[in-house]
């Protein structure tokens, strides 16, 4: 199916859905662009409307599917910790040409793979109440288990008759509004169906972003909200299996160098918003329970892009994870997106790989147990930043090396060790039997690593082996 999700992300990975980096004053000029993108996004779905202005009419079955039948996840020694996010475009949107050439980027080694149930490649799952459609649900969660995957699902987002819609239609420009709050037991109801259609999946992420949960009147996060709708999703789960784990709230962590509500928690980089952290101190107070602690963010700021550079902004995930850790108890910590590149950034597939691998080697050093790669993976032929495959040919792409080269090498848990680097430009993330090294520098770099010589390129990602 075509469509879905495409009005929230745009194929370069890069968000539409970021609208909330900027607050007050310093946000005039992103207003501008995000009032052309929302005109754009309508357009876009009076087109798909057509003759209706509450969207396009969704598809009500005769009968309804049986649950597909899954093959287990692969029993694993360490959390994979590293994995990716589906979205409009994967494998199961490629010719089967493409399909049979890239399905060992993710079935090699065991990594986790995460879905939303509607949007992202999935269409309405329930279009009516009671009314069920997982077809593409069940195309995707086939796909994750037939690649060997530590299946997750995201619950967001909600069917438009849970957010003032009309019944058996679906607005795909009102995808980020919330579900009302007379109908968050529907959700957590329909949170519930998605649990019993798919046993395998027993890691689930309670919504996303906090779409919806901005309180304008207030300039501030809904997060009593958004809490009652997690307590009750989090019920709903536990009563189908006790076991399933649980995890929100997945608010991204917005950081700025302005003083405006600035918190205590600042680096370099930056400073992160007081009303975040204020949002995740009253979670953490008021949820009935949680298996694990939600964030996404960027390494930019906000208001001044990359501060001071883009490989010393990083250390921003490091600072975030260990305050997550301190204030949760020490849940494991979650990063369901992470971003490192400015909207304007022209930097190459090389560079932009050493950022991101740099970036990982944070996440490994703070102890975060899972990160998760939001694929930009587009349609057909051409350019495809950041992508884990070709689209015109099924070919791996360097963050495919880099994704289950850190997945075999430093799962949670991996314990990490020190190697002597001649030169800080090079960055090392090192276990007993290998090594990868990042050259941070725009210039060719001559460097003793452990002991032995090497000649990296620009902004190179060099995999080694060490120990005996």
């Amino acid at each position: 199916m075509s469509g879905y999700g495409d009005q929230v992300v745009d194929n370069s990975g890069r968000h539409a859905k970021r609208r909330y980096l900027p607050r007050g004053p310093i946000a005039i000029g992103a207003g501008v662009v995000a009032l052309a993108l929302v005109a754009g996004l309508l357009a876009v779905a009076a087109r798909r409307g057509a003759d209706r202005p509450d969207g396009v009419a969704a598809t009500i079955l005769a009968s309804p599917e049986p649950p597909p039948t899954l093959e287990q996840p692969p029993v694993v020694q360490s959390w994979p910790r590293w994995g990716v996010t589906h979205t409009q475009y994967s494998l199961d949107n490629e010719t089967p040409e493409v399909r049979a050439r890239a399905s060992d980027l993710f079935s090699r080694v065991p990594m986790l793979q995460n879905q939303h149930i509607m949007g992202w490649g999935a269409g309405n799952p329930e279009p009516a109440p009671g009314k069920y459609d997982f077809r593409d649900l069940d195309r995707r969660v086939k796909l994750m288990a037939t690649t060997r995957a530590q299946p997750v699902l995201t619950l967001c987002c909600a069917p438009d008759w849970m957010k003032g819609g009309s019944e058996g239609r679906t607005s795909w420009s009102k995808i980020e509004v919330a579900p009302r709050r007379d109908h968050f037991d529907d959700f957590a109801e329909l949170a519930a169906t998605v649990a019993k259609r798919y046993p395998t999946v027993t890691h689930f992420m309670v919504w996303n972003e906090f779409k919806g949960f901005w309180d304008e009147a207030h300039n501030n996060w809904d997060v009593e909200a958004y809490t009652d709708l997690y307590n009750r999703v989090y019920d709903a789960l536990k009563k189908v299996n006790p076991k399933i784990q649980v995890g929100g709230p997945y608010i991204p962590v917005d950081s700025h160098v302005s003083t405006a509500n600035a918190s205590e928690l600042k680096g370099p980089w930056g400073v992160v918003d007081r009303r975040v952290l204020d949002s995740v101190d009253y979670w953490l107070q008021h949820k009935k329970g949680a298996d694990f602690i939600v964030v996404d963010g960027y390494s930019v700021s906000s208001d001044r892009g990359v501060v001071p550079d883009e490989f010393t902004a990083l250390k921003k995930f490091s600072t975030v994870t260990a305050w997550l850790r301190q204030a949760s108890g020490d849940l494991p910590v979650w990063w369901a997106e992470w971003y490192v590149a400015p909207d304007n950034a022209d930097w190459d597939e090389q560079h932009y790989t050493a950022v991101k691998t740099v970036a990982m080697m944070e996440f490994a050093r703070s102890g975060a147990a899972t990160a998760l790669y939001w694929s930009p993976q587009r349609k057909g032929g051409g350019d495809c930043p950041g992508c884990l495959w070709s689209p015109a040919d099924g070919q791996e792409m360097p963050m495919a090396g880099v994704l289950s080269g850190f997945t075999r090498w430093f799962p949670a848990g991996a314990q990490l060790v020190d190697v002597r680097v001649s030169d800080p430009r090079v960055q090392v993330l090192a276990v007993d039997k290998q090594m990868i090294m990042v050259n941070t520098a725009s210039t060719p770099l001559s460097v003793d690593v452990d002991g032995r010589r090497f000649q990296l390129n620009p902004y190179d990602v060099k995999w080694a082996d060490r120990g005996q």
